[in-house]
């Protein structure tokens, strides 16, 4: 994961996708500490950084974006 910071409290994040192996970028409304503080507490993603999304934090965990997640397993087009 490569993490840049863009402004306060918001950076671009690289992250391979576990599900295609595609490098995948996306802005997170967030701090580089945060994500790294998560990554090295052991905490669940969702205890660290509540405000996030799940496709955020979905992100941060797999490198999955919602739109790979949508050609994997259909979107909500019902």
């Amino acid at each position: 994961m490569i993490i840049e910071h863009i402004a306060e409290n918001k950076v671009f994040v690289h992250k391979q996708s576990t599900a295609t192996g595609h490098i995948n970028t996306m802005v997170i409304p967030t701090t580089q500490g945060k994500i790294e503080y998560w990554m090295q507490s052991g905490k669940l993603i969702q205890d660290v950084m509540p405000d996030l999304t799940a496709d955020q934090r979905e992100f941060l965990m797999s490198g999955i974006t919602p739109e790979e997640w949508d050609d994997m397993f259909g979107g909500d087009d019902a």
